[in-house]
């Protein structure tokens, strides 16, 4: 319970120091970050399933990738 409390508080005080930072960008430095992060998450994403599939090609991993990119783009509206 008290560990759930300090990771609460510490998620709190590390969000509110990122908003902060984000405040101070400009709209050209915000745009820059938005796109840097989500070129972040692809590479993740495209490298967590080269670990989940060891045995698969490049060109096959690729393939598994850009179906699911597929499948989730626009999802949400």
């Amino acid at each position: 319970m008290i560990n759930s409390v300090i990771k609460s508080n510490s998620d709190h005080q590390s969000h509110s120091v990122y908003i902060n930072i984000l405040k101070k960008m400009s709209p050209q430095q915000r745009l820059l970050k938005s796109f840097e992060l989500t070129d972040f998450g692809k590479t993740l994403f495209f490298e967590g399933l080269k670990e989940r599939h060891p045995c698969l090609s490049y060109m096959e991993v690729r393939k598994i990738y850009i179906e699911r990119l597929i499948k989730c783009h626009n999802r949400n509206y």
